[in-house]
C-alpha cells in the first residue's frame, strides 16, 4: 500500500524501504509437507501485498477457506542499508506468522492485527529471500472481529482476511536500537513524561530528546539512560502568557514533534521520529471532559473495509480520506469497530483532528485460549498506539461477544474487569468501555446500543429516571448493566454507542440490510437521521453518541457512504444536523 509514506509516523526512523509489491504465493494443500521442504518449493501464484488473498486487489481473489498460505520474496539491500543492522518489519499477519531469512528461522508472532519485527544483519547476502507462512484457522477463540468463520458472510460479518495485511518493510540503525517510546502528556503540569525503551542498554549511554512545535525548536534534554527504561520527565514552557500550551482539540489538532536519539560515546545508536498532542480526556458528575471543559462526543461507527481491497485501505489516500469526509459530516470523533486499523489511519485523525475510539477485535468462544488472546491482543494494541492524541476510549468488548454469560456468570465478568483494570494499569490517561452496548460491568462509559427508529420511543426510553436506574433500562432487550455489578453515576458517563444503522430501500434486498425499515430516498433517510439523533442530543444525561454507520460493508447497507466510500447525499446535510449540538 505505502511506498513513499513510513509506515508508522509515530515512531519513525529515515532510513527505510518498503517491502510491498508482487511476492510469490501459495496456498497450503499439503498438511502434512514438512517446513524444510516447503522452503525450497516453487509457489505457483503471485500476490500484491499488503492484499489479502481473498481480496480483487490481491490479484488471487478466491473465497475458499485455508488454514495456511505461504509468501516469498527476493530482494536486494538498498545501497543506504549497507553497513548498518537490519530490521524486518510486518504490521499485520493474519493470524499466526512463521518468518524465514535465507533458509533461517527467524521466529514467529501470534495475533491477526498487531505488528512484529526480526533482525536480519547476521543474515543477509546480496540476494536475500524471506519465506513467511501463516496460519488462519476458522477458530473462534481468536480475535476475528467482523471475519466470519464459516464459508458464507452472514448478518454483520464478513469475508476472511488471511495472511499478510499490512505493510512489510526494512529499517537500518546505526547501532543499538530505540525499542519503545512511551509519551505521557499531562496538560495540568505542562510537562511530557518520557518512557524510552533500550533493550542492549549500556552504562554510559544517553538520551537526547528535541521538541518542536511548527518546525520551531522549543526544548532540548539530555539525560543519562538510567537502565533498559528510562524515565525523563520534559517541561514545557508557554509561548506566552496569553496562548500558553498548544493543547490538541479535533477543531485545533496542535501536535508538538519530538525527535529522540540513543547516544553511546558520543556516537549516534539511534535516531527516532515521533510526536505527541497536549490532549487530556477525563469525566467529572457524569460529563466527559476534553482539556478540562464539556465536551459532547459525536462520533460514527467506522468499519474500516474497502470493496476491492478488504481490511486493508487502497492506499495512504483512502485514509485520509476517511478522515476527512467524517470530519465533513460534522462528526468529531469515530469508533473503529471490531479493528485495530493501520498505523497511518491514527496518524491521519491526529493530523487533521477526529477522536477516535480504539476497539479490540471480539474473540466468540469462552474458553481459556480466547483470553490469552484477547488480553494480548488489546496489550500489545495499546503499546503500539498509546502516543496518539486522537485516540481517547478502549473498547476490550463489544456486546457480550465471546462472553455470551456475561450477564450472571461471575467468571465471565471477572474477564472484562480484567481487561477494564488492565487497561487501567497500561494506560490510566483513557477511557474504557469495557463491554460496549450492553450488559455494563465496572466501565467509564455507561454505552448503550438502541436502535429504535423513532425519536420519541428515544426520548420516552431514556429519562432522567430510568437513567438513575439502570436495571429498568433494556437496550436491544438486554440489561443495560450485568448482574451484581453496581452502577457507578460519579465516574461514569452515559452514551449512546450505536444507533441509526438507516438504509436506503435502494439498496436493500437479498442479503442486504439495514437497522428497522428502510427509507425510499435520501429525503426521508436524513429526516430519519435528524428525528432519532436529536432525539438523543435533547437527553440530558447523554453524553454523546455515535451513528452506524460511515460506509456499506458488504450485505450491511446502512452507511451514509457506499463500499466506494463515496457520499450518497450531500454529507452538509448530515453535518447540519450535527452542528445543532455543540458542547
Amino acid at each position: 500500500m505505502l511506498e513513499t509514506y513510513v509506515p508508522r509516523p509515530d515512531f519513525a526512523r529515515v532510513n527505510w524501504a518498503s517491502l510491498n509489491g508482487t511476492w510469490q504465493f501459495a496456498f497450503d494443500e499439503e498438511r502434512n509437507l514438512p517446513e524444510q521442504q516447503w522452503l525450497k518449493k516453487t509457489f505457483p501464484r503471485e500476490i500484491l501485498v499488503p492484499f489479502a488473498y481473498q481480496c480483487p486487489k490481491s490479484g488471487i481473489d478466491a473465497s475458499d477457506m485455508h488454514d495456511t498460505v505461504w509468501y516469498r520474496r527476493i530482494f536486494s539491500l538498498p545501497e543506504l542499508m549497507r553497513g548498518k543492522r537490519v530490521w524486518l518489519k510486518f504490521g499485520a499477519v493474519d493470524y499466526h506468522a512463521d518468518v524465514w531469512c535465507n533458509g533461517v528461522h527467524l521466529g514467529s508472532h501470534t495475533g491477526g492485527y498487531t505488528p512484529f519485527q526480526f533482525e536480519l544483519t547476521e543474515l543477509l547476502a546480496e540476494t536475500n529471500e524471506i519465506i513467511v507462512k501463516a496460519t488462519d484457522r476458522a477458530d473462534t477463540a481468536q480475535p476475528r472481529g467482523k471475519q466470519y468463520w464459516k464459508q458464507q458472510p452472514d448478518r454483520c460479518w464478513y469475508v476472511q482476511n488471511t495472511g499478510i495485511w499490512q505493510n512489510v518493510w526494512l529499517e537500518a540503525t546505526e547501532g543499538s536500537p530505540i525499542n519503545q517510546i512511551k509519551l505521557t502528556p499531562d496538560i495540568d503540569k505542562n510537562t511530557v513524561e518520557a518512557i524510552v525503551t533500550a533493550e542492549e542498554f549500556c552504562p554510559g549511554d544517553e538520551l537526547a530528546f528535541s521538541v518542536f512545535y511548527q518546525g520551531k525548536l522549543v526544548k532540548q534534554v539530555t539525560a543519562s539512560a538510567d537502565w533498559y527504561r528510562t524515565r525523563v520527565l520534559i517541561a514545557l514552557q508557554p509561548d506566552d502568557f496569553i496562548d500558553e500550551i498548544h493543547y490538541w482539540t479535533p477543531e485545533h489538532p496542535n501536535l508538538y514533534n519530538m525527535q529522540v536519539r540513543l547516544l553511546r560515546g558520543g556516537a549516534v545508536q539511534d535516531t527516532v521520529d515521533t510526536y505527541f498532542g497536549m490532549r487530556k480526556i477525563s469525566i467529572d458528575q457524569g460529563r466527559i471532559l476534553l482539556n478540562n471543559a464539556p465536551y459532547y462526543l459525536k462520533m460514527v461507527l467506522d468499519q474500516g473495509y474497502w470493496k476491492e481491497t478488504g481490511l486493508t485501505a487502497p492506499d495512504d489516500d483512502a485514509l485520509r480520506y476517511d478522515v476527512e469526509i467524517a470530519k465533513a459530516c460534522g462528526f468529531n470523533g469515530a469508533r473503529k469497530h471490531q479493528k485495530i486499523e493501520d498505523p497511518r489511519y491514527y496518524y491521519w485523525a491526529d493530523k487533521l483532528g477526529l477522536l477516535v475510539w480504539g476497539e479490540v477485535p471480539s474473540a466468540y468462544e469462552y474458553c481459556d485460549q480466547e483470553i490469552i488472546n484477547i488480553s494480548r491482543e488489546f496489550q500489545d494494541f495499546m503499546v503500539r498506539d498509546y502516543n496518539h492524541p486522537c485516540l481517547i476510549a478502549w473498547v476490550p468488548l463489544n456486546e457480550s461477544w465471546g462472553v455470551r454469560k456475561i450477564l450472571n456468570d461471575p467468571c465471565q465478568q471477572h474477564f472484562g474487569e480484567s481487561l477494564y483494570h488492565m487497561a487501567k494499569a497500561m494506560d490510566p490517561t483513557r477511557l474504557v468501555s469495557t463491554n460496549d452496548g450492553w450488559e455494563n460491568i465496572r466501565t467509564d462509559i455507561a454505552s448503550i446500543h438502541d436502535y429504535h427508529m423513532k425519536g420519541r420511543e428515544l426520548t420516552e426510553k431514556y429519562t432522567p429516571g430510568a437513567l438513575q436506574n439502570p436495571e429498568a433500562v433494556f437496550p436491544g432487550g438486554r440489561r443495560l448493566y450485568a448482574m451484581n455489578v453496581p452502577h457507578r453515576p460519579e465516574e461514569s458517563a452515559f452514551m449512546v454507542t450505536e444507533y441509526g444503522g438507516i438504509a436506503l430501500a435502494t439498496d436493500t434486498g437479498g442479503e442486504n440490510w439495514g437497522y428497522g425499515e428502510a427509507e425510499q430516498g435520501a429525503d426521508a433517510l436524513i429526516e430519519r437521521y435528524r428525528d432519532v439523533t436529536t432525539a438523543i442530543m435533547n437527553i440530558p444525561q447523554i453524553c454523546g453518541f455515535c451513528y452506524t454507520q460511515l460506509t456499506d460493508v458488504y450485505q450491511e447497507v446502512n452507511g451514509l457512504l457506499d463500499m466506494d466510500h463515496r457520499p450518497k447525499f450531500d454529507c452538509g446535510r448530515i453535518r447540519e444536523i450535527n452542528d445543532l449540538r455543540i458542547v
